[in-house]
């Protein structure tokens, strides 16, 4: 579990993140950031919420139509509504969850809420997603990685401004669970998407790097989809979040916005 105190007067990515949801889990310092980010991109809590939306799908997908009952959620931010437990139990009371993260908020509340059932069990690591030998070792004493996983980082390797850095970490956590796992990426793209290659939404994303402590970088649709080379991608591919399997009622009326997805399948 991580030691790091926690910082009131900087801004942090989950704070900030959790007040876009519409959380409580924040500071003024962070409604302040966020307050500005909004206003220069609207589309940012669009896209925070789109992000929540392909979890709760994507690990709808993998326990109904793919059989998945564990899962490995690194970055997970702070506990909202529709944890990866709480969708995967709903569809499988027995799924297991181990979640990651090293934000030094997140383990108070990891406490009360990711909470495990006498079917299912739910483990909480507070540790870097770079100190990938201690994660693993900690999932292990839940998860079977002899059998297939489902591994989610969403809206977390953003913070990697080396893509081959971040690249190299997926795989190698990838390299771990067995053939048949599944990959869930997402992040935030810069082109593909309206409206966000003005002055107003780069002055967002420098505000960001002067406020928030985890600096984030943006990525083209090209370099995004590279988290996904040399596995199978599940329809419809690398997508805006609001593209990705959206119920009947909302196919017609999505837009895309800059925060892209994709799911895929470890052969």
């Amino acid at each position: 579990m991580t030691d790091t105190p926690i910082d009131t007067g900087v801004a942090h990515t989950a704070r900030v993140w959790n007040y876009w949801l519409g959380g409580k889990d924040n500071y003024p310092v962070d409604r302040e950031v966020g307050d500005t980010i909004r206003e220069l991109m609207p589309q940012v809590v669009e896209a925070a919420r789109g992000d929540r939306l392909f979890l709760r799908r994507a690990v709808t997908h993998l326990v109904r139509e793919e059989g998945i009952r564990q899962f490995l959620d690194i970055g997970t931010g702070l506990p909202t509504a529709d944890n990866t437990h709480e969708v995967a139990r709903a569809h499988a009371p027995d799924s297991r969850v181990v979640y990651a993260d090293n934000d030094p908020l997140v383990p108070a509340h990891a406490r009360a809420l990711l909470v495990g059932t006498d079917r299912g069990r739910t483990r909480f690591v507070g540790s870097d997603l770079r100190e990938i030998d201690t994660v693993l070792a900690a999932a292990r004493e839940t998860l079977d990685l002899d059998r297939p996983v489902g591994l989610t980082l969403l809206g977390t390797m953003g913070h990697f401004g080396d893509l081959d850095e971040a690249l190299g970490i997926v795989r190698t956590y990838m390299d771990a669970p067995a053939p048949g796992s599944f990959l869930a990426v997402c992040d935030g793209v810069f082109d593909g998407a309206e409206a966000v290659a003005d002055e107003r939404a780069l002055e967002a994303l420098q505000r960001w790097q002067e406020s928030v402590a985890q600096p984030y970088h943006m990525r083209s649709v090209e370099e995004f989809g590279r988290f996904f080379d040399g596995f199978a991608l599940v329809d419809p591919g690398i997508v805006s979040v609001t593209r990705w399997c959206p119920e009947p009622v909302e196919a017609g009326a999505v837009r895309d916005i800059p925060q892209y997805c994709g799911l895929a399948r470890k052969a």
